[in-house]
């Protein structure tokens, strides 16, 4: 039995350069290195021998590393590292969740990540959709232990008289529980669905909701991307779609910002997910909602859609992290849209094969009923879960879990942090499968199998643990003077930088990485967050900051001084930058009761508008966003 103190300072692992020459043969030299405290035990083979540093200091062990490697007879020394088994969750379908694991060249390696983080239940996501089935056993109430919060229903009714897209009777309401969506021949015959398919019930919100935060490690179901993150369902999808009069004040509403027609939310969420879009360019709407909600530190994830074409909106708006879908293969999936709009991409699911199973969907919850609800179920490879709607939640999925180690990344740190995370886009050995190009137009569609690259499906291919790494980093924020005389004394202010969560901030070290018709300032050889410099009388120069943390990870920023002015490269800070704490549930919600001025004008609890939206809904092109949804027949054909 190895005692505490060996565990606690390691073991050095001694392999010799051949098998007769062992280092157990030298016991003399060893014993000379530490006295009585180093004991050679054999380690059950002929060429490696285990050293133990008895009662040894960090720096008393790495001297003794250092002695033992200098012996002529040993080929390398290395410690004795305690290992673990990754952390991997007993839900009966793991098995088949093969996009979180690390066995096909697109999964995004969620098990490796979960050993530093399953997520905190101080993370909140927001599930903008269809609405959820509460009664799911691996979704649930928060009464009920569950994952999902009180949410909000903003599907408004047609008139005080007409819910047929809200298909619950009335609009505007505090049940964000999913009715079913299905169309049938006489749903087409309606004015509302002329232009809709027939189509079962697509429980699609209740899809979303576990691929992000399915209940994990309970044996039952499957697992979820992050464990502790709870859902808030807002609901903005009906029968064949939704209107964006509904879904931007519901993104308001979701981050917590007030809304005439609904209570306030007491339960902001700092991660929305929409997995909904339609052909069109960015509107002036969705581009002040993004960015209202960035100034809040909201992070927005958005599928890129599913047509083959342009991205849709309003995934192609500036702020969006836009998500394309991915084969397993690591190619895009034939039904994705693309283009430079696209942060990062992520398995979509594909088949393969032209009939039978689908090898390659993705396990989620849902129900089994083909209209109403009839009874809780999961996809499998027969009941298939395809699009880049579920591409979006492993996006958002992976955001909480950063978020959990790091609520101090403003939302655009955290999209630079999972593009600087994702791994590089393989290429098809198959010779007939071409590169992806930048679609000209939304005519321009490429619907098969095609080669990605950082212009057509975003900086990579999500992965779970470069991009949690990558979270955990320090962050520099440097404040400079932005008018001063030249020759002048000013100050470079780096204090405000901070560490992740549960970590410090250990040192401060400013370089000069370039300068022009100027001298570079004499620099300080001790740490210190506030730099004091002369400005140049005449050109610039550019100082580089590097900021460590008590674990070693570090960040980097950089200032350009010139005789006026200094230009600082660092981002600011999320506005609510503080690590995020467990939520305190108020499990009760009173039921909503709109007023009665607000029913009647939009049925029965659909929301009145402020004038902003009133003139929203005036000057909309029903472009009606649709859910992320390919036929299977188009699967079979694009994606073999």
């Amino acid at each position: 039995m190895r005692s505490l103190l060996f565990l606690a300072f390691s073991a050095l692992v001694v392999a010799p350069t051949q098998a007769q020459e062992l280092f157990v043969a030298q016991q003399a030299n060893a014993s000379n290195l530490s006295s009585t405290r180093i004991l050679v035990r054999r380690q059950g083979s002929s060429d490696i021998d285990v050293v133990r540093v008895e009662d040894a200091s960090r720096s008393v062990f790495e001297q003794k590393l250092q002695q033992i490697l200098q012996q002529k007879n040993v080929l390398y020394a290395v410690a004795d590292e305690h290992r673990y088994a990754h952390a991997l969750p007993n839900d009966e379908l793991y098995s088949g969740q093969w996009y979180l694991q690390n066995i096909e060249a697109s999964a995004i390696g969620a098990e490796v990540a979960w050993d530093a983080t399953t997520g905190g239940n101080g993370t909140i996501v927001a599930v903008l959709d269809t609405g959820v089935r509460y009664d799911h056993p691996d979704l649930q109430r928060v009464a009920q232990s569950g994952k999902l919060l009180p949410g909000f229903d903003f599907v408004s009714g047609e008139s005080a008289s007409s819910f047929l897209v809200a298909n619950d009777g009335d609009g505007w309401d505090s049940d964000a529980s999913d009715p079913g969506d299905w169309l049938d021949s006489g749903d087409q015959q309606r004015t509302a669905f002329a232009r809709c398919k027939i189509s079962s019930s697509s429980w699609h919100g209740t899809r979303v909701a576990g691929m992000i935060a399915a209940a994990s490690n309970n044996a039952m179901g499957i697992a979820g991307v992050s464990w502790g993150a709870y859902i808030l369902p807002v609901r903005v999808l009906g029968k064949c779609g939704g209107y964006d009069a509904d879904i931007i004040p519901a993104m308001k509403w979701a981050a917590g910002i007030h809304v005439d027609g609904a209570p306030d939310n007491p339960y902001p969420a700092k991660i929305l997910n929409l997995s909904l879009g339609s052909v069109s360019a960015c509107s002036a709407a969705y581009e002040d909602v993004l960015q209202q909600l960035d100034a809040l530190g909201v992070t927005v994830v958005i599928s890129a859609g599913n047509e083959g074409g342009p991205v849709d909106a309003p995934a192609n708006c500036p702020q969006a992290v836009a998500v394309a879908g991915l084969r397993h293969a690591g190619t895009k999936v034939g039904y994705s849209s693309l283009g430079p709009e696209v942060a990062i991409a992520a398995p979509a699911g594909n088949c393969v094969n032209l009939s039978g199973a689908c090898l390659f969907s993705l396990h989620t919850t849902y129900d089994v009923g083909t209209t109403i609800p009839m009874g809780v179920g999961y996809t499998n490879q027969f009941s298939t879960n395809l699009g880049t709607s579920f591409s979006a939640p492993l996006v958002a999925g992976v955001a909480a879990l950063m978020q959990s180690t790091n609520g101090k990344l403003s939302p655009s740190m955290l999209r630079e942090r999972l593009q600087e995370g994702a791994r590089p886009f393989p290429v098809s050995t198959d010779p007939l499968v071409g590169t992806c190009h930048i679609p000209i137009d939304q005519n321009d569609v490429q619907l098969t199998e095609c080669n990605c690259s950082t212009s057509t499906c975003g900086a990579g291919m999500l992965y779970a643990p470069n991009a949690l790494n990558a979270a955990q980093r320090p962050i520099v924020h440097i404040n400079a003077p932005n008018a001063f005389v030249a020759g002048s004394t000013i100050s470079i202010d780096a204090s405000g930088s901070v560490a992740s969560c549960n970590r410090t901030v250990t040192s401060f070290v400013w370089s000069v990485t370039s300068y022009t018709g100027a001298t570079p300032p004499a620099l300080n050889p001790s740490d210190q967050s506030v730099f004091t410099i002369a400005a140049p009388s005449t050109g610039s120069f550019t100082l580089r900051l590097t900021v460590t943390d008590n674990f070693g990870a570090v960040d980097f920023g950089e200032v350009i001084v010139n005789s006026s002015t200094a230009i600082s490269t660092t981002q600011s800070l999320n506005p609510s930058a503080v690590c995020p704490t467990p939520i305190k549930l108020d499990l009760v919600q009173p039921p909503f009761t709109p007023p009665a001025s607000v029913a009647a004008e939009s049925g029965g609890g659909g929301g009145s508008f402020d004038l902003k939206f009133l003139v929203l809904l005036t000057a909309i092109l029903f472009l009606r966003p649709r859910r992320r949804r390919t036929t299977q027949a188009a699967v079979f054909s694009q994606n073999r």
